[in-house]
């Protein structure tokens, strides 16, 4: 069993959570993920590391509420507990030799930016942080990334706070001023993703996307996180648990991407509402 040691609400849709998995924590790394059952008879849920204290023994975890399973992790409070816990699993993003670093994060993607752009300046690399949501109501993390960025963007789509746009405007700017970065690396909502890639490539630098698509087993034998990426006109077949989550965003087919991520939306509605039935007036 997996104690929740701290809660934190983001956002009316977004919490924050410290689980006390000391092996966990003792090998987690930025980039990495981990899978989850909220009870006996729960599904998995891949999330990412969010952050980790090896010192303390804990992994930090950030979830938005959409289905059933991440609302019934949403009523847990601390001191509860959780029976599975599994990871690190997946690989590591690759940060080692980074000088000048453009992370670009949307919604609840910013959780999974953060701790690579802490990690980034920790080793001394120049960090450029773009983060963009929705509204100022679904703001997350915006001081963590400040403490760790050397410049910080804060865009809205409908301008109620920092500025009204959305994450491409910044980027065009920087590069249309002559910025040059080592690396792009984007997390966020796959139409996101697709078009900060696009506003990346006539530049050629480098850019990695964090993929997350739906994840059973976590060990690549489900195929469930199944992706197609291009590689010199040919189409092959990688999986985002073992493969990734990290990949080169020049090769994603995004378009096969977006339409296998919705697959599943109406189930994942259904069954946040009649979870949502069940647990009224429990807690």
């Amino acid at each position: 069993m997996y104690q929740i040691v701290n809660k934190k609400i983001l956002n009316p849709t977004v919490t924050m959570m410290d689980i006390k998995a000391p092996l966990v924590a003792k090998k987690a790394q930025p980039g990495q993920f981990i899978i989850l059952r909220v009870d006996d008879d729960g599904e998995r849920i891949p999330l990412t590391v969010a952050g980790y204290d090896r010192l303390a023994g804990t992994v930090k975890i950030i979830f938005q509420t959409v289905g059933a399973s991440t609302y019934k992790l949403s009523l847990k409070n601390e001191g509860d507990f959780i029976p599975d816990f599994v990871g690190p699993l997946g690989k590591p993003s690759e940060l080692e030799g980074l000088k000048k670093v453009l992370i670009v994060g949307g919604g609840v993607g910013c959780a999974i930016a953060l701790p690579i752009a802490q990690e980034l300046n920790k080793l001394g690399a120049e960090v450029t942080s773009v983060i963009g949501f929705r509204s100022k109501d679904l703001l997350i993390l915006e001081d963590e990334f400040k403490a760790c960025s050397k410049n910080l963007y804060v865009m809205t789509d409908d301008g109620s706070y920092g500025v009204k746009g959305n994450v491409c405007a910044p980027i065009s700017d920087m590069f249309a001023d002559g910025e040059k970065f080592d690396k792009v690396i984007t997390i966020g909502p796959l139409i996101m993703m697709k078009f900060v890639v696009n506003a990346v490539r006539p530049t050629g630098i480098p850019c990695e996307v964090s993929m997350n698509p739906v994840m059973i087993d976590g060990t690549g034998m489900c195929g469930g996180c199944r992706l197609t990426l291009i590689k010199n006109g040919e189409r092959v077949t990688k999986f985002a648990c073992v493969d990734g989550p990290d990949f080169n965003g020049y090769e994603i087919d995004f378009d096969e991407a977006m339409s296998r991520g919705v697959m599943y939306k109406e189930f994942e509605r259904h069954a946040y509402e009649d979870a949502c039935n069940l647990f009224k007036g429990v807690k």
